[in-house]
């Protein structure tokens, strides 16, 4: 979900070019030879495609958004994923391929857009209602976790307080995205909620900060049952699209499994976290952090979508964001998170 806080240079068209013949010719720059067949997966910030290869299994191929990741960034991150791989976690590498010139690579480029290949991967959501599926997913966290704290991201930033919350903010006031009328309790709200932030922060201390996922969602994790698993890969979780992996708190990849009331959240963690410290320690002072993080992705959010408008596929896909609706709600959304950050945290 993570964007620049800045326009692209591209920003109005930034796919524009992106036909499929040319995503055709991309792939057969790698030495992949594609029967033909293009399937669009759902996704906003890249373009992501489904390519029937010839004689082999289709293939995942992505297209980075022009300008949002440094290719550094975008190697680190497949550098970080196949040491996962490697680990014997199921998370989906890109795959090492040769470019026209015969160099091998995971991030190629074709007419000027960056591209990664990557194995398909079939699934489902996970069953986030069965605690042994929590407990399960928890183990997997846990053990990415113990390899992401072996050494930092060097080109990639960090999940925090001035990335999620004060620079959007920023960014959102510069381009006089809210409505005038709406402007002055809109900025009371997201500074009273920034302050709740920092108040979470301070409470839970010196945390310490590794790779993770960033966006570890049920739909970024793909589950094979074990009736289900000839010819799909390994039953249980696969861990996909690492493209917002970032530095951060380990409960940033936890956080977004758990949903409704708080009873409710407090179960679905506790299978979690009983699973993720079979491989690494949890430190519970983070819990702090749940509701500061999730006040930080909403701040985010709307700068996001505010930052990506002049793409036409986010017109389409979200016709309600910029109206006067949508900022009331954010409003109402902060003022709640505003409470929601001064109760005990979970298991408090």
């Amino acid at each position: 979900m993570t964007a620049p806080l800045a326009p692209n240079a591209d920003s109005d068209v930034p796919y524009a070019g992106l036909t499929p013949e040319r995503i055709l010719d991309a792939l057969e720059s790698t030495g992949l030879r594609s029967d033909g067949r293009l399937l669009a997966l759902n996704s906003y910030e890249n373009r992501v495609w489904q390519v029937g290869i010839e004689d082999a299994a289709p293939v995942i191929a992505k297209f980075y958004r022009p300008g949002r990741w440094t290719d550094d960034a975008i190697r680190e991150e497949h550098a970080f994923v196949r040491e996962l791989a490697d680990a014997e976690i199921p998370a989906v590498p890109a795959l090492p391929l040769p470019d026209a010139a015969g160099n091998v690579s995971t991030l190629h480029v074709h007419d000027g857009f960056r591209f990664a290949v990557f194995p398909r991967c079939g699934g489902r959501e996970p069953a986030l209602d069965v605690a042994e599926t929590r407990v399960w997913l928890g183990r997997f966290i846990g053990r990415i976790h113990a390899v992401g704290a072996k050494q930092p991201f060097a080109a990639r930033p960090a999940i925090d307080i001035e990335t999620f919350g004060v620079a959007p903010r920023d960014w959102l006031l510069a381009h006089d995205c809210v409505p005038a009328d709406l402007l002055a309790p809109w900025r009371a709200a997201v500074d009273l909620a920034l302050d709740g932030v920092r108040r979470c922060y301070e409470r839970a201390g010196d945390v310490r900060m590794l790779r993770l996922h960033g966006d570890c969602h049920r739909g970024n994790v793909l589950w094979i049952d074990a009736d289900d698993a000839r010819g799909r890969g390994e039953p249980g979780p696969h861990f996909v699209d690492f493209d917002d992996s970032r530095m951060g708190p380990a409960v940033q990849d936890i956080w977004m499994l758990l949903e409704g009331d708080r009873a409710a959240m407090q179960d679905q963690l506790a299978d979690i976290v009983a699973g993720y410290e079979d491989f690494a320690e949890f430190e519970t002072r983070e819990l702090w952090l749940v509701e500061a993080l999730r006040t930080l992705r909403l701040i985010h959010y709307s700068a996001w979508l505010a930052s990506r408008w002049r793409d036409p596929a986010f017109p389409a896909a979200f016709p309600w964001f910029g109206t006067a609706r949508y900022w009331q709600d954010r409003i109402l959304e902060l003022r709640e998170q505003i409470a929601l950050m001064d109760e005990p945290p979970l298991w408090g």
